[in-house]
């Protein structure tokens, strides 16, 4: 007789709270419950609502980022936030697809997949390890140094960085066992972090580093009459520069430290792993090359051809070639994502601005400065221009929307330092790139790599940007101040010309 087992008894189970996924839509309930603030439209505020929630959401990742990103575009396109009528609204959701740093992203990361194809990535790494991996703390000096090389003849940080930097510096961690995931941290996160961070201080190094320091310096010649010259620039900024540049190496060693600090066996090693490779292979060689021509044509061809369409046009040809077929492209699960990611970030910033709520902010904390001592007033506009910068995906939609209003603001307050502050906001530009994953064109590149956990993107964004504010306020007010000496502050509503 066959016997009857009971089945265990069902135990009330205690329910999750989701909280992750509950917290972006409380935040923005609660400050869409706030009604609109004096001059700002409903609609407006509504759409900030959403956008903070969008922005919590990336925080605590109740989803992918890239899911995060399509949904809040979806609900902004679903309420017309943005755009007149269903066909505007959903032109506006789709643009982001359309700006050329989303696809030079994009691109950096079929670059990376070619190193990685050819094995060009994996000799580059070995060469750097040979040469320099004994201690940790010198590769992350040596990587820093490789983009400091490129930054005066490269005007974009996402090619510069993403394009060329990342996938050599990619290679590096899996020769010491190091891969996204449990073994991220013996040295894979540490390296690429550093090339990350290291690219910010010097996109602010150089005039010709970042192509937003080039339009800030457009729009403050247009709107203020100051005339900033390269030279100047890098004088102004060289204290601050060089200290952060020194420090944040061995600073993240400390805060992000590796878990590997040296390795005399694995320099014997990679030199052993070079002689077993041999010469270069047919296809390392044209993956070089291909490489050489990106870089020159980003260095000197800017006035002819855009750095997305160089990069687009090397992805081409690597598909020609056979470096990559169109399968490896489709199988980059990782590059599509962040590319929706980032292509809705920035519109989701865009519409900031289409709103009216930038242009609004910007004039409220200007006017709240009227009357304030000239040094507060230094600290306040440098101080909110670089936090601000948490509401945008692109360092370039920032200058657009918000530097005019806050140069013309500053010109036409009468005893302001005003030479002073309108350098101090525009070196701010490639330093604020840090702060979160989305911040400038390599951050979502690095953050997408797999080795950087995204509570250590936001907390080291957040220690670092703290780090880099800091440096403008305590050696960048003191020494442009002083180095600017004999030039007179303007009139209220005066055009200034600094000396060149």
């Amino acid at each position: 007789m066959a016997t009857t087992v009971a089945a265990p008894p069902i135990l009330p189970v205690k329910a999750k709270l989701p909280w992750k996924a509950l917290a972006p839509i409380a935040v923005g309930l609660l400050i869409a419950l706030v009604p609109a603030p004096h001059g700002l439209a409903p609609h407006a505020w509504l759409y900030f609502a959403l956008f903070v929630g969008v922005i919590v959401g990336l925080i605590l990742e109740p989803l992918p980022a890239a899911a995060i990103g399509f949904i809040g575009i979806t609900l902004a396109v679903t309420f017309r936030f943005v755009g007149d009528t269903p066909a505007a609204s959903l032109l506006w959701g789709l643009s982001g697809f359309a700006n050329d740093t989303v696809w030079l992203i994009f691109a950096a990361y079929m670059f990376a997949e070619g190193y990685e194809k050819t094995g060009l990535g994996r000799r580059i790494a070995l060469l750097l390890v040979g040469a320099l991996g004994k201690r940790t703390l010198g590769l992350g000096y040596a990587v820093a140094l490789s983009d400091l090389v490129l930054a005066p003849f490269t005007p974009s940080n996402t090619a510069r960085s993403g394009g060329t930097i990342f996938p050599i510096v990619k290679n590096i961690p899996p020769l010491y066992g190091s891969l996204p995931g449990p073994t991220a941290r013996k040295i894979g996160a540490y390296l690429l972090y550093t090339a990350f961070a290291t690219t910010c201080v010097t996109s602010s190094m150089f005039l010709t580093a970042l192509a937003p320091n080039l339009l800030a310096v457009e729009i403050i010649g247009k709107t203020s009459g100051i005339h900033i010259s390269w030279m100047q620039w890098f004088v102004a900024f060289l204290p601050i520069g060089v200290a952060l540049f020194l420090i944040v190496p061995a600073l993240l060693y400390v805060v992000y430290p590796p878990e590997v600090k040296s390795g005399g066996e694995v320099v014997d090693w990679a030199r052993a792993q070079l002689h077993e490779m041999g010469a270069l292979s047919r296809k390392e060689i044209l993956m070089g090359v291909l490489a050489i021509v990106a870089l020159a044509l980003w260095i000197g061809a800017g006035a002819w051809v855009g750095a997305t369409t160089v990069a687009l046009l090397v992805v081409s040809a690597m598909l020609v070639s056979g470096i990559l077929s169109w399968n490896d492209l489709l199988a980059y699960k990782q590059a599509w994502s962040v590319l929706v990611w980032f292509a809705t970030l920035v519109a989701l910033a865009d519409g900031l601005n289409k709103v009216g709520f930038l242009p609004w902010f910007g004039t409220l904390t200007a006017g709240a400065l009227h009357g304030v001592s000239p040094l507060f007033v230094v600290i306040g506009l440098v101080v909110v221009f670089f936090l601000v910068h948490y509401l945008f995906a692109s360092i370039t939609a920032q200058a657009t929307a918000l530097l005019p209003v806050f140069v013309a603001s500053i010109a036409a307050m009468a005893g302001v330092p005003v030479l002073t502050i309108v350098l101090l906001l525009a070196f701010s530009l490639g330093l604020m790139g840090v702060i979160t994953p989305y911040a400038s064109g390599p951050a979502p590149i690095y953050f997408g790599s797999g080795y950087i956990e995204s509570r250590d993107f936001w907390k080291l964004g957040g220690l670092l940007g703290a780090l880099f504010l800091v440096a403008i306020l305590v050696v960048g007010i003191p020494y442009v101040s002083a180095t600017q000496h004999g030039v007179s502050p303007p009139a209220a509503g005066a055009a200034v010309t600094a000396p060149r």
